[in-house]
Order: C-alpha cells, then sequence, then structure tokens
C-alpha cells in the first residue's frame, strides 16, 4: 500500500518522536548509575549501607563464577511464568463462567472483593502449613496475589460491553456462544492485555514474597539471605536483577499487545 507524503511524514515524526524518548530515558538511567556510583567512591554517601554499581558487578561476576547467577534468576523466571500463565488460564475461565451466569456473579463478587483486600503476606505462613515451604506455595503465593485482580479486571471489561451491540447479535439469532466469542471475548482484547501488564507484575511480586518465606533459591532468597547476613551489595545486587527482569517482562508482555493490535 502506498503511503501519502503526509502519512510518511507522520511515521517520521512518531518515529523521531520515540527514538528522543528511548533516549531519554537511556541518559536519566546513565545518569542515575554515575552519580551514584561517584558518590559512594567520594564519599558522600556510606557505599556500606548503599553499596555502589561496582560492587554490585563484582557481586553479580562471583555469582556468576560460583555457577549461582543464572540458577536464581532460572529458579525465579520459572516460577513466575508458571504462575502468569495459570493465573491467565483461571482469570479468563472464571471471569467467562460469572458473564454466562449473572446469578453466580452477584453472589460471588462480594467474596471476590473481601478476598483482593486481605493482605496476602499475612497468609503467608498459612500457605506454608498447608502447601509446604516449597515451590508449590510460592506459586500459590502468586496466584492468590494476582488472579483476584486478573478475574474483577476482565469480568469487568466483559460487562461494559455496549449492551446494544448484545441486542443486535440477539436479533440476528445469535447463540449466546456465539455472542460470546464474536462479541464479548473480541471487543475485550484490549482489557485482557491490560490486565496482563498488570498480572506479570504481581506475579513478579507475589513469587518474591514467597522466596522471601520459604525459598532456597531464586532472586527473593538472595536478597534475604543477603539482608540476614548484612550483605547490602548482595541485597541490591538482587535488587538490581529483579529491575531488569521486571523490565523484561514488561516489554515481553508490550510484544504480545504489539502482535494483537497489528494482527486485528
Amino acid at each position: 500500500m502506498l503511503l501519502s507524503d503526509e502519512q510518511k511524514e507522520y511515521i517520521k515524526k512518531t518515529k523521531r518522536k520515540n527514538t528522543i524518548i528511548l533516549f531519554f530515558q537511556i541518559m536519566i538511567f546513565i545518569m542515575f548509575i554515575f552519580l551514584w556510583e561517584i558518590s559512594a567512591n567520594l564519599n558522600l554517601i556510606n557505599s556500606f549501607l548503599t553499596s555502589s554499581p561496582s560492587k554490585i558487578i563484582e557481586t553479580l561476576i562471583n555469582l556468576y563464577k560460583n555457577n549461582n547467577l543464572f540458577n536464581h534468576i532460572w529458579i525465579t523466571f520459572y516460577e513466575t511464568m508458571y504462575s502468569f500463565l495459570l493465573s491467565i488460564i483461571i482469570g479468563l475461565i472464571v471471569s467467562s463462567i460469572l458473564w454466562w451466569n449473572k446469578m453466580l456473579a452477584k453472589i460471588i463478587e462480594p467474596y471476590l472483593t473481601i478476598i483482593n483486600s486481605l493482605p496476602k503476606i499475612a497468609l503467608g505462613p498459612i500457605i506454608i502449613i498447608w502447601i509446604g515451604a516449597n515451590t508449590n506455595s510460592i506459586i500459590f503465593m502468586a496466584l492468590l496475589i494476582c488472579i483476584i485482580i486478573n478475574i474483577i479486571t476482565i469480568y469487568e471489561g466483559f460487562n461494559n460491553i455496549d449492551y446494544n451491540k448484545i441486542k443486535l447479535l440477539k436479533s440476528f439469532n445469535a447463540s449466546k456462544l456465539q455472542i460470546y466469542f464474536h462479541l464479548i471475548l473480541k471487543g475485550n482484547i484490549k482489557t485482557i492485555i491490560s490486565s496482563l501488564k498488570i498480572n506479570i507484575s504481581m506475579c513478579l511480586i507475589g513469587v518474591i514474597m514467597g522466596e522471601l518465606l520459604v525459598s532456597k533459591e531464586g532472586i527473593g532468597y538472595l536478597i534475604t539471605y543477603g539482608s540476614q547476613v548484612f550483605n547490602i551489595n548482595l541485597v541490591m545486587t538482587g535488587v538490581f536483577i529483579l529491575i531488569i527482569f521486571s523490565y523484561i517482562l514488561y516489554y515481553f508482555v508490550s510484544f504480545i499487545e504489539k502482535i494483537t493490535t497489528s494482527n486485528k
């Protein structure tokens, strides 16, 4: 398809704008790291309490040499993605059931709000007693944190579809199943993607919380162990890995969003 000069100019301006935004995002990060390192070297801040970029890099190298780095990253990645995929499947199924059965939705809705308002970390000891101090309890903790928000978000999206569109499809004798697949589900692709963006970060939070309580491996364990032996370099290294990890996961979901919207 041939583009007009106006369209070419618009695309050019958009690309330029995105490049400028990316440039400043990277520069802010570089300046923060630079000022942090300089402040630590000049003793403007206490590096024993705040660590420094060079010490974090040194700790990363030591973890790599001891064959621990990628093992901890893999454990957290596996637990996060497992809970994330489970939350997507369960969230879609439960939201669909609630949309399908309005009476059931009215019965369940208050309980969803109550469970969502509970501080999940307080349930940690109960989860450990019920499931055990293992990977399953970490995944369950992550699911508890993200699944209710996922269900509520998707269900609200299902309910916000224009009722006139539903009436129109019904006038053409469309079945409820056809309305669900062709209107409700397709009309909420953006809502589902938005819930995934929230979900991936909430899953990671849940996994780290679980690892802080019970794990002997993973990024959360590194942070816990570092705080127990008062090794701030290890703690900050764990936090740094989490930042990179969160960034990659966010862009993973953004990539899914780009594919989905481009296919529409």
